[in-house]
This record gives structure tokens, sequence and C-alpha cells, in this order.
């Protein structure tokens, strides 16, 4: 893969630390939903930083989208989430990966499990699922510190609008809006088993988030009988 040059059409603030970006990249060959680019950044003395960020949209031309969330002592992210304006060139590289993605014609249950931004590429898995007409049973549990902190909210209200489309479950580990069936919380075991597909039905699970959040989920899937 070579890097090249895409220009940002759009941005969109999603929470107060977290912006979408979308990018027109002249000949882009299409991807699959999870897979993410590099984003390379260089300063006037030819210092260069790389960050690799998922891909939120399903294929959609020319166009993908990202959703970067600044973290305080980044090198990349501030300047994507705060400095970034339409018309800006950036250099990527990709589609990268080919393991961590969901395909239309895969017949079984998806589960999707998301800790804070690691919603990003499950999302355009729940878009591609959209998109597709797919019938396949998805659910998506989605982990997050307080409904402030929640990327991509209407939408993933109206996918699970859908008919016959996503089935979508909150867990706020820290403040639970009003009326919430669930207190403040991590998921456990509990939650796993009343919110996820069973080991029986033999879902694929994808986990995506901070690493304790995947090691944690990944500790509770298997103990309830998934692969």
């Amino acid at each position: 893969m070579n890097w090249q040059v895409a220009t940002v059409v759009a941005l969109e603030d999603q929470t107060p630390t977290a912006r979408t970006i979308v990018l027109d990249v002249a000949g882009w060959p299409g991807h699959d939903a999870g897979q993410h680019v590099d984003v390379r950044l260089t300063a006037p003395d030819g210092y260069s930083a790389a960050r690799s960020y998922s891909i939120a949209s399903a294929v959609d031309g020319q166009l993908i989208e990202l959703a970067v969330e600044r973290l305080p002592d980044g090198e990349v992210s501030p300047y994507l989430a705060e400095e970034l304006v339409a018309g800006d060139l950036l250099e990527i590289r990709g589609p990268v990966g080919g393991w961590f993605v969901w395909r239309p014609d895969q017949p079984e249950p998806v589960q999707l499990l998301a800790g804070g931004s690691g919603v990003v590429p499950l999302l355009a898995m729940a878009r591609a699922h959209a998109m597709a007409g797919s019938r396949v049973p998805i659910r998506l549990l989605y982990s997050v510190r307080d409904p402030a902190s929640v990327l991509y909210g209407p939408e993933l209200d109206r996918l699970a609008g859908r008919d016959g489309g996503l089935e979508l479950s909150y867990a706020y580990t820290r403040i639970a809006p009003e009326g919430s069936p669930r207190p403040p919380g991590r998921v456990d075991a509990d939650l796993v088993a009343q919110a996820t597909w069973s080991a029986e039905l033999e879902p694929t699970c994808y986990v995506c988030g901070p690493t304790a959040f995947v090691e944690s989920i990944a500790d509770l899937l298997i103990s309830a009988g998934h692969d």
C-alpha cells in the first residue's frame, strides 16, 4: 500500500472530545466493514507521525469517514480533532486489515461489543448490515462512561429502529441516564447473558475498545461458552 492524498470534505463534532472526518480519496478501492487506515502528519521540519483510525463508514464511492478521539498527550489526535478544517489535505494509507471484518454474505448472527470509541468499526458493520438489507440478526452492546460520551447516538437509535435491524443495549460505567434499567457499572457476566446472543447460536463476536475492556469482555464471552 502506498500513501496517497485525501481531501477533507466534512467535519462534525460527536462529543466534546471526538469528531468525525469525511475524506474524499481519489481512486479509493473500497473496503470491508471493520478495516482501518493509517493517517500521517508531517511537520514543517520534516518530522512525521502516523496513527491508525478505524473506518466508520460502509462503502460510499470515494468517501470514507473516520472518527477521532482527542488524546490529551497525543501527537496526531489533537490536530485532527481540533485544528483540521474542510479543504485540508491528509496523507492516508489503506484499507488495512482483513480478519476483523464483517461481510454481508456471512450467515451467522453478529454480536458487537464496544467500549468507548471502539464503537467506530462496529458502527461500520451495522451500517453495512443496513445497507445490504441483511436479515442476519445483529446486536450491539455499547459500554460508555456517560450519555454525553456516546458516539453516533442518533444514528445508532435509527439503526435500532429499522425493521429487523440492530438490537442495541448500553452499559453506562459512570453516569446512567434517568430511567436507565441498569445502574452505572462495568459489563459483567449477567449483562452478557442478558444482552448478547447465546453461545448455542454460534454468533461471530466482534469486540473493540481499550485493551483492558477487550480482555475483560473476551474472558466473559469465553466463560459464557463462546469459541
